[in-house]
């Protein structure tokens, strides 16, 4: 646990630099440099205390010793001029090892005020080297300020769902455990912690040998193409107990050399973003593709032992984009080694990005004895899906760890398997049926073994639906006329389009009134039919449009909204007409079954459903901003807007 003071002083150093180093990234490496170049002197104070000499600021280095560096009377300039040579030259010190090396590459010192300098190595002074799992809190909690996007379209794993990960891939002593994009290496460190506390007796001690410590500490592996998380990933490690971390610089995506490595546990969350013109990998991937997430699941799913294991975090395109590359990939997961896709929420990498993301979790043994695959739907992970990310009540993480573990002990047995809400077990047949290996798990619900608690229930039982009534053409007057707006079907997406008015007596039954729900039984597909919010004013309804009543005790507006739309899109049998228009009659819609989960839990939903609409429109006002400045562009080069 992170103590109050350690934090403070992380906290007071940014604080400190903010105003010469804006940049997160930038801060926590200048961060990093001080507080390696302070420990290395306090580990040469105790050898000497110990009896031995110094090693890391020995011979001509010996004038950048941190008690020389902090000394009174030692002028502002004097100070910076020091410091930014000792960290510049540190890499050609004889006496550190090859870690503190890599460390200290390409080190500098962005600014070249004295007085920030001295505050901010003011602070660093505060702090002292151990190996204590404080220290390692205390630089994970200053590796959390890295949440915002790299270059190469990196997210930072929250803490929460690396356990969650390695907690169902139980990594083993004995194993070899490999993230090839690793970031500040997050999950190496978490996967080192569960192996710790797998091999620890009732009081806490270590049950590891001194070999198996050893095998242990070598089996750990990381790459990653940037140098700062290289330098990151190494404090990290050694700081957490790696004397000799593996972590190397290294393009898994382009590189050869390490081609013929396998492990028995990956890792990762790798890089969504490809760079302009797409990667240009290798050719001894399975799949031909430019795309780095298409690259990435290929390459960990490729060097995997033959009974090992991976859990990879993807975004959306990997479940379901219809590009050749990814069906392809879909295939080989699905043939040779997928056995569970975990769904995670929409905003689980806030506030960075609102990206929806899935867990792929491979199992090559598992797959071998298994005709299906498990699909987990986390609605809630313990936080709020806002910007802030608030602690919350509602978790699903657990309810989809012991779902999973009861699934893949089952594998292979005639064991029926625990009932779970927003579980699915989905035959590989089915998932192979059209060729596209769709991995979204609700496109299966219907041809599934249903594990859900939630009931489905006819939609006549739900709603009462009143049909408008049918009006002459003698009934339509004029807006002058006073009567009431008549409501058709072309009135439902522009409700400040033309209408029609009535003045006669109309019953109670066709009259509508703002924010009711209306369902248009007739018209064009994708537009005017299916489910509406009225959102205008007093009105009667035409023919061809059902007024819907409900039990608001039973179910909410917006989500009967939301589930008619999605029952009539599904079930293709039940609607009549061409491809453009078509119509649905009363019993047909009636008797289609929708899911009425709790009220609380519909608005759930309904909420979740409202941030994926809410990314949507963000997206599309971003592309149309794009292409005004495109048109912007074209019109300054040629002087008339390219058509």
């Amino acid at each position: 646990m992170l103590d109050t003071a350690t934090k403070r002083r992380i906290d007071t150093a940014r604080d400190i630099l903010v105003g010469k180093v804006p940049d997160p990234k930038s801060q926590v490496e200048q961060i990093t440099i001080a507080l390696i170049y302070k420990f290395m002197d306090d580990m040469d104070a105790e050898s000497e205390e110990l009896g031995g000499k110094r090693a890391f600021f020995a011979g001509e280095y010996g004038r950048y010793g941190w008690a020389k560096l902090m000394r009174s009377g030692l002028g502002g300039h004097e100070t910076l001029n020091l410091y930014a040579e000792a960290i510049a030259t540190m890499p050609e010190n004889p006496g550190i090892p090859p870690l503190f090396r890599t460390i200290f590459k390409n080190a500098y010192l962005p600014y070249r005020d004295p007085e920030t300098l001295k505050s901010f190595l003011k602070i660093i002074d505060e702090f002292e080297y151990d190996h204590s799992e404080r220290l390692g809190d205390a630089f994970e909690y200053l590796l959390s300020v890295l949440g915002s996007q790299g270059d190469a379209g990196q997210f930072r794993t929250p803490r929460h769902i690396i356990d969650f990960m390695v907690s169902i891939l139980d990594p083993k002593k004995e194993e070899v455990i490999l993230d090839p994009a690793c970031g500040t290496a997050g999950f190496l460190i978490s996967s080192y912690k569960h192996i710790l506390r797998a091999n620890s007796d009732a009081h806490g001690n270590s049950t590891l040998t001194p070999d198996e410590k050893g095998r242990l500490a070598r089996n750990f592996k990381g790459y990653d193409i940037s140098p700062d998380m290289v330098r990151l990933s190494l404090v990290n490690l050694y700081l957490h107990g790696f004397v000799d971390p593996h972590i190397e610089e290294y393009d898994t995506l382009t590189s050869e050399e390490k081609w013929n490595e396998f492990a028995d546990v990956i890792l990762a969350n790798p890089p969504f973003m490809s760079p302009k013109g797409g990667i240009k990998p290798h050719r001894r991937f399975s799949v031909q593709s430019k795309r780095s997430e298409v690259l990435f699941v290929d390459y960990m799913a490729e060097h995997l032992t033959p009974s090992g294991r991976a859990g990879i975090i993807v975004p959306e395109g990997i479940i379901f984009q219809s590009g050749t590359s990814y069906k392809q990939l879909r295939k080989i997961l699905v043939e040779k080694s997928l056995v569970a896709v975990i769904s995670l929420p929409a905003g689980v990498f806030q506030p960075y990005s609102g990206v929806k993301t899935s867990i792929l979790i491979l199992d090559k043994s598992l797959a071998r004895r298994s005709n299906s695959i498990a699909f987990f739907k986390v609605e809630n992970d313990g936080f709020g899906l806002g910007a802030q990310r608030r602690a919350i009540e509602k978790n699903d993480l657990s309810a989809a760890f012991e779902f999973l573990k009861a699934w893949f002990s089952s594998i292979g047995s005639d064991r029926e398997m625990m009932s779970s809400p927003n579980a699915l077990i989905v035959q590989k047949e089915k998932i192979a049926g059209n060729g596209d290996y769709n991995l979204s798990g609700e496109r299966y619900r219907e041809n599934a073994i249903r594990l859900s608690n939630y009931p489905l229930v006819p939609i006549g039982e739900v709603c009462e639906l009143i049909n408008g009534r049918a009006f002459k053409p003698e009934d339509w007057k004029s807006i002058d006329s006073g009567g009431l707006p008549i409501v058709r079907i072309q009135n439902l997406n522009t409700p400040d389009s033309q209408f029609n008015y009535y003045t006669g007596d109309v019953s109670a039954q066709h009259i509508i009134n703002p924010r009711e729900l209306l369902f248009s039984w007739s018209g064009s597909r994708g537009t005017s039919f299916g489910a509406h919010i009225w959102y205008g004013g007093k009105a009667v309804l035409n023919q061809h449009i059902f007024k819907v009543g409900f039990n608001e005790a039973q179910a909410t507006k917006m989500y009967l909204f939301h589930a008619l739309n999605n029952a009539v899109a599904e079930i293709e049998e039940n609607l009549h007409g061409g491809v453009g228009l078509v119509h649905i009659t009363k019993g047909n819609l009636e008797r289609i079954k929708i899911p009425l989960p709790p009220l609380e839990v519909q608005k759930e939903i309904v909420a979740e459903i409202e941030v994926y609409q809410a990314n949507i429109e963000r997206f599309k006002n971003a592309i149309a901003e794009e292409e005004t400045k495109i048109q912007v562009t074209i019109a300054r080069v040629w002087g008339e807007p390219f058509l």
